[in-house]
């Protein structure tokens, strides 16, 4: 009796790739422990400084001469800035006094320096008295999360534990809006205009769709002026021809030169034309004196707004009004959006305890899939994006050509970069029930990303199982 041994399938690269991405995260986590490390002995250092203070005359001025002493011991022996030392000293201690739990977590390897910043800033802004419970949920709250997804999920967790609400906050913050210029190199300055959130969005979306219709015209009449390049050409080839035999011949003048300008250049044009001259004077398709058709686009955002937060505004810290992509937003701004908006809110109902997307439904007559996806998906369904789905395009999971359906549980949205990448790469990627995407890596990692549920209005469990709950029982927000 003979035994074939079976072929051994192709590689295709996808052991050696696998061992290059074993040894990159072996050294991240190498190196995070080094960083983590290096925090611990900055903040000894600055506890070292103040308890040295300590006996003399107590002043801020004293406290503030000893961390000099130590920063500048520090930097002399490590070729460093002194200013830059203390900085680091005073971070190091804030994380070390005040986020205890991240900062063993980044010691672990469990988390990132970009985390560990994202952590921190979500929690500055909360009290002293708060910052424990915070630190511990939202180390919990980062296991498996990009930096960017995680830092809407923890402005909502700072926003639950703050004393005051977001609207009380928010009409304090509005007192510090303003517009300053900060002057730069080569004729260059920085014009900066500190506003609140949805305004600041609107008008930044506003420019990007500006900028992007200027773009694609440039590039629909490319072919064109190369066109007219090969005609101007051959018209100079006659005029050499006509002077030779003795004919006279018209000059013509010269060629504009391309638009070359960059999408950032471009949104900075448009910003100066509309604050300058009210309108969007760089616009190439305006044809008379009116602002031409980018004056009627119109800035997109997508806001979330639960139920209690309409209802009780008193409570919205335990669940706020969302800008998708941005962060929380107070009560006021939501109403006074669903009062005045002419877009039709969609109504989304969700899961009682779990907070899952059931199912959507309006009066208006729109795309009902469309309203469900954006409503389930949020951004980007690729593992740690954070463009909003508003910006997506809706992509078939299982391509329609391949025989898919074109239904929720086929479809997902997918920002350009990844949905170029979901089809001209080695990852796949299947949805199971839910909206929940497994991708599938080149060396067969999976990654699995489930839509971000919302905040159930009631958390308690019962203490005996249950069935699902029927449609009576499923819980129906607001409209949105």
């Amino acid at each position: 009796m003979t035994f074939e041994t079976p072929p051994i399938p192709p590689d295709d690269g996808a052991s050696a790739l696998s061992s290059v991405l074993a040894e990159v995260r072996g050294v991240d986590a190498e190196v995070a422990s080094a960083e983590a490390r290096r925090v611990r002995a900055l903040a000894q250092a600055g506890h070292l400084a103040l308890d040295a203070s300590a006996g003399w005359r107590v002043s801020a001025k004293a406290a503030e001469m000893a961390l000099r002493e130590v920063a500048s011991e520090i930097a002399a022996a490590s070729n460093l800035s002194d200013r830059s030392v203390q900085a680091q000293i005073g971070q190091a201690m804030t994380l070390a006094d005040d986020f205890p739990v991240t900062l063993d977590a980044w010691e672990a390897g469990v988390l990132s320096r970009a985390h560990v910043r994202v952590i921190v800033d979500a929690g500055l802004p909360l009290p002293l008295e708060r910052r424990h419970e915070f630190d511990v949920l939202a180390v919990a709250t980062a296991d498996g999360l990009s930096p960017g997804r995680v830092k809407t999920r923890l402005a909502a967790l700072a926003e639950s534990l703050q004393p005051t609400t977001l609207t009380e906050r928010h009409r304090r913050g509005r007192d510090t809006r303003c517009v300053r210029v900060v002057a730069g190199e080569d004729g260059m300055s920085d014009l900066i205009a500190t506003l609140p959130t949805l305004l600041a969005v609107g008008i930044y979306d506003r420019l990007v769709q500006q900028s992007a219709a200027i773009i694609d015209l440039r590039r629909e009449a490319a072919p064109r002026d190369a066109e007219g390049a090969d005609a101007h050409a051959g018209s100079e080839r006659g005029s050499q021809f006509g002077a030779q035999a003795g004919c006279a011949s018209v000059p013509s003048g010269p060629a504009p030169a391309p638009d070359a300008r960059t999408a950032d250049q471009v949104r900075a044009d448009i910003l100066a034309d509309l604050l300058l001259t009210a309108a969007p004077d760089a616009d190439p398709t305006r044809s008379d004196d009116g602002p031409g058709t980018l004056g009627a686009i119109r800035a997109r955002v997508q806001v979330v707004v639960p139920a209690l937060t309409m209802l009780r505004p008193g409570a919205e810290n335990s669940d706020p009004a969302d800008l998708v992509g941005h962060g929380p937003i107070d009560a006021a701004t939501a109403r006074a959006l669903a009062d005045t908006t002419p877009v039709p809110w969609d109504r989304v109902i969700t899961h009682p305890v779990t907070g899952e997307v059931l199912r959507t439904d309006t009066y208006h007559r729109t795309a009902a899939i469309d309203r469900h996806l954006r409503a389930r998906d949020r951004h980007c369904r690729w593992p740690g994006c954070t463009a909003p789905a508003v910006r997506c395009e809706v992509d078939h999971t299982h391509d329609w050509a391949l025989g898919g359906t074109t239904d929720a549980g086929n479809l997902a949205h997918l920002c350009q970069r990844h949905h170029t990448q979901k089809q001209f790469t080695r990852w796949k990627v299947r949805q199971l029930p839910g909206g929940i995407l497994e991708w599938t890596s080149p060396t067969g990692r999976i990654y699995t990303d489930e839509p971000l549920p919302y905040s159930p209005a009631v958390r308690f469990l019962p203490d005996d199982p249950a069935p699902p709950p029927h449609a009576a029982d499923v819980r129906e927000p607001t409209p949105l």
